[in-house]
């Protein structure tokens, strides 16, 4: 039986992160080292053990048929360790550690923001690494805790648990474009004016919902300008370019300056709330459960549960 040593729990540690990411760089970032580090590590660690564990080539590693049984029964063992350091909890006065959480940018800017000051003066010992994306991400696969999602996005596999009530989602245009093109009056209407057309994660154009009930509609709407996040889609209509679709929270102070306003108003649709998620198999990170209640309680009045 293999001696185990820090040096080699160190190079299991630096072989799983790479299986995982299925790229030297993305692992050298995640753990803050050199790509020349890691491939030290790796040829340390097969020298040592006597086996080839991953095949790289330029463009990708994956791992070899022994590296990919190593790294299933590894992936057993470093989640037994995970839990018994988080069992220490309950000895600790505060959670200390890091958590690594994904969360798109409307939930980074509406909830997050508002949050951070407050989390940090109460749990001074926690480390938040935040990734800020749009796109669909498996949070396993790329070395996360937990991650935010809207609710209806969320994988059926993980933990969900709700941080506000169903969201307001409005169409907003510019005075200025408004006094241009006119407003419209039905859904309908639409379809011949300028509109942001949203990409989602994998590339697909949503159609922008409308109407609760049985006069629910979702529309293709045309448009002249694209976006795969909210923020240029907010200043595309703040710039009288198109109609733009968007939660009516993110455009509070917007419509309060008078610089959006709400068009079509009783078309307006409640969505699913926003949820943090994390993987069920695995126990709650330290500082997550901690995070996720002062998500909660200092989420805006817009995004209350009632």
């Amino acid at each position: 039986m293999a001696t185990l040593n820090r040096a080699s729990l160190a190079d299991l540690n630096v072989f799983m992160t790479i299986v995982r990411r299925r790229s030297f760089r993305q692992a050298a970032n995640e753990l803050d080292v050199t790509t020349s580090a890691l491939s030290h590590s790796m040829r340390h660690l097969e020298s040592r053990l006597g086996v080839k564990l991953l095949n790289r080539t330029s463009r990708s590693v994956a791992p070899t048929l022994a590296g990919a049984a190593l790294a299933e029964r590894l992936e057993q063992g470093f989640q037994t360790i995970g839990e018994a350091l988080g069992d220490l909890d309950q000895y600790r006065g505060t959670p200390a550690g890091r958590l690594r959480i994904n969360v798109p940018r409307d939930a980074a800017r509406l909830l997050l923001g508002p949050a951070l000051p407050t989390f940090f003066v109460q749990y001074a010992d926690l480390e938040l690494e935040l990734t800020v994306e749009d796109r669909p991400v498996d949070i396993v696969a790329e070395g996360y805790d937990a991650g935010i999602r809207y609710g209806g996005t969320v994988p059926q596999d993980m933990v969900a648990v709700p941080l506000t009530g169903k969201l307001r989602w409005v169409v907003v245009g510019a005075p200025a474009y408004l006094a241009r093109r006119g407003r419209p009056q039905v859904p309908a209407d639409l379809m011949r004016h300028a509109c942001v057309r949203m990409r989602l994660g994998d590339n697909s154009i949503y159609k922008w919902e409308l109407g609760e009930g049985p006069r629910a509609t979702a529309l293709d709407v045309p448009g002249p300008v694209s976006a795969n996040e909210t923020e240029s889609a907010v200043l595309a209509a703040i710039n009288g370019v198109a109609l733009a679709y968007c939660l009516e929270h993110r455009v509070e102070q917007e419509l309060r300056d008078g610089l959006l306003e709400i068009v079509l108003p009783e078309w307006s649709v409640m969505g699913a709330p926003f949820y943090m998620y994390y993987p069920s198999r695995r126990q709650t990170p330290p500082g997550l459960q901690q995070l996720i209640e002062c998500l909660r309680e200092n989420a805006p009045g817009g995004f209350s549960f009632s």
